[in-house]
């Protein structure tokens, strides 16, 4: 066995010791905070902050560091706060590798923002080649917003759709093509978990989960190269979405 494959991923040697956190994680929420100030989530009163404290919770727990908290408190700052004059702004305040992840975080630069059905394929032919870490602060993005529009789902029903660009289908599609293709490379605890909530979103909507009978094994499942090169999750992709 080469070293190479010995050498644990970034994300795993990061989980063997408590990660430094400074100064400047506090001035990352401050500027989170300050950038997204009066902004809430879809169609509610919860401020937009929430979720952000929320997403750099999910990094931490599975084992990113300073700087990867740091991204997921600024995750959205430029698709929702600025575009690429705010990356510049960020990668000067915050340094290269936030600025990566931010970007790799990013469907959409500028307003107007691209046909949601274009930005989101797009966003999964990119993070399809994207790196451990940044995979890692999107997983955690993509899962609390499950858990959020499951419990949403629970309370609300059928109504919650009407927030989303993408109605019902289109965001089952989405989510669940972001969770087949996270699935495929580097999974970790974010990704794992949110297979799980995908699968129960999808069944408290009444759709039978793409796998439903492997939720409880570990990641054993053989991928193959598929010949063409296909946007993943494209075989579950509603008509007319299409």
């Amino acid at each position: 066995m080469s070293t190479d494959l010995r050498r644990p991923s970034k994300v795993q040697a990061l989980k063997l010791r408590p990660p430094h956190l400074g100064p400047r994680l506090q001035r990352a929420f401050r500027y989170a905070a300050e950038k997204h100030a009066g902004q809430t989530r879809k169609q509610s009163a919860v401020p937009y902050l929430s979720h952000l404290m929320a997403v750099a919770s999910l990094v931490l727990e599975a084992g990113g560091d300073e700087d990867m908290a740091i991204a997921a408190l600024l995750h959205d700052v430029v698709e929702d706060c600025g575009g690429m004059p705010r990356l510049r702004e960020i990668r000067k305040q915050f340094g290269r590798r936030v600025a990566n992840i931010v970007e790799g975080c990013t469907d959409s630069f500028g307003e107007p923002k691209p046909d949601w059905v274009e930005r989101k394929k797009g966003y999964l032919r990119e993070v399809k080649h994207a790196d451990i870490e940044t995979r890692l602060v999107s997983a955690s993005d993509k899962l609390h917003n499950v858990r959020t529009i499951l419990a949403d789902y629970r309370q609300h029903g059928e109504a919650i759709w009407t927030r989303f660009a993408g109605k019902k289908e289109g965001t089952l599609w989405y989510y669940r093509a972001l969770s087949d293709e996270y699935r495929r490379r580097s999974p970790n605890r974010n990704t794992r978990e949110l297979e799980i909530a995908v699968a129960e979103l999808e069944l408290a909507v009444g759709k039978k989960p793409r796998w439903a009978k492997e939720l409880t094994k570990p990641f054993t499942r053989k991928f193959t190269k598929k010949k063409s090169a296909q946007i993943p999750g494209d075989e579950q992709c509603p008509e007319w979405l299409i």
